[in-house]
């Protein structure tokens, strides 16, 4: 296990620009708010995935992701949520990834991953034990309710009100 600080990202929706935790700056082709979030789309020149698609819904404490993979990787999700700690200020928005991962393929059960992770941080002082409560209890939300709707994050969402749209059709960005 590879134990690193709180990753965090911010979402600038007045300059169109998504800094990512290592502070590359991309550029995002869309971003659109809603009363519940943030979704935002953009181009990746990563060597597995060549264009991302994101949620943030701060009341549940996720980020719903789509990776769009790039030929010959063999990745099987539907979504990818990451346990987060969601903020806004003004046009920007702020994502501090609190190590929890859930891996959804619709109609199976969910993969959790990372709680060792999450101890290690929070043994490690990296984080703090209120923010380890608040990514276990959104963890047995998200488990609790996926699991609820025969499995479908998507269904268990739109039940909540989270009526999340993603890109019918991307083109992915050639990788660096």
């Amino acid at each position: 296990m590879d134990l690193h600080p709180v990753k965090v990202e911010f979402f600038d929706t007045s300059t169109d620009v998504n800094t990512d935790p290592k502070g590359f700056l991309r550029s995002v082709e869309t971003y659109r708010e809603t009363d519940f979030g943030l979704y935002m789309a953009r181009g990746a020149n990563h060597p597995r995935f060549g264009y991302l698609e994101s949620w943030l819904l701060p009341e549940l404490n996720l980020r719903a992701n789509i990776f769009h993979f790039r030929d010959g990787v063999d990745e099987r999700q539907d979504f990818y949520f990451d346990i987060a700690e969601i903020s806004r200020e003004g046009g920007v928005w702020r994502s501090r990834d609190l190590y929890v991962d859930l891996v959804s393929v619709t109609g199976e059960p969910l993969d959790v991953l990372d709680i060792d992770e999450l101890a290690a941080a929070t043994s490690a002082g990296l984080i703090t034990a209120e923010d380890a409560e608040l990514a276990i209890e959104a963890t047995l939300r998200a488990v609790d309710g996926i699991t609820r709707h025969g499995d479908d994050a998507m269904a268990w969402l739109a039940a909540l009100g989270y009526d999340l749209t993603w890109a019918g059709q991307v083109e992915l960005t050639p990788a660096d």
